[in-house]
């Protein structure tokens, strides 16, 4: 059982005797308050995790104690809880937007335009290519497609999000992860001698 599942667990077992279980409350709610938080963000995946979050916040209160009111105010809370935790979301994705933006004018500044410097450079002959044509292969489909799609489909992690049904998040992650494992595959190749950049 997870850390969520068990304060869920745990709230309902200190609810008064009552008032209905947690299964039976979020069946009861979990729809509506479902197309709210899709109603406040930006996608469906988005929508789940305020949702998750706001649930989760809930869930702690009353299994501490804390929260004050019955059933009856869980709701209430809930949509106003959901209605921060999308405006914190909006705002760490509109600086991360602003970030991805002024790094790819930097980079755009550095190659000079060039979409893929990689294979444009002087430096990238046919064996180069080959390298990190193979790295590529060789990384787990998770980070290759994200690395494909963001460097030779010029898309931006939200486009590659929708495409992959997961959250811009987790494709800026897969990104990053799949970036650094591919150079050090290929500073392991460099360091063998066998690769001319």
């Amino acid at each position: 059982m997870d850390e969520d599942q068990e304060l869920m667990t745990n709230a309902t077992a200190s609810a008064q005797p009552q008032e209905v279980t947690w299964g039976t409350w979020l069946r009861e709610h979990g729809s509506k308050l479902l197309l709210f938080a899709r109603q406040q963000t930006r996608s469906q995946a988005d929508a789940e995790d305020v949702l998750q979050d706001a649930l989760v916040k809930l869930a702690r209160k009353v299994s501490e104690g804390t929260f004050d009111g019955g059933q009856q105010a869980w709701l209430p809370y809930l949509y106003t809880a959901i209605r921060r935790c999308a405006i914190d979301l909006g705002r760490k994705e509109d600086r991360r937007g602003r970030r991805e933006e002024k790094v790819e004018m930097e980079r755009q500044q550095e190659t000079g335009g060039k979409v893929d410097p990689w294979f444009d450079s002087e430096a990238a002959d046919e064996e180069s290519r080959a390298f990190i044509e193979r790295g590529l292969k060789e990384l787990p489909d998770k980070f290759s497609e994200v690395i494909v799609m963001k460097i030779w489909g010029e898309r931006t992690f939200a486009e590659i999000g929708e495409a992959l049904d997961i959250s811009q998040n987790t494709a800026a992650s897969r990104y990053r992860y799949g970036l650094e494992a591919l150079r050090k595959q290929l500073a392991q190749i460099r360091n063998e001698g066998n690769l001319p950049l």
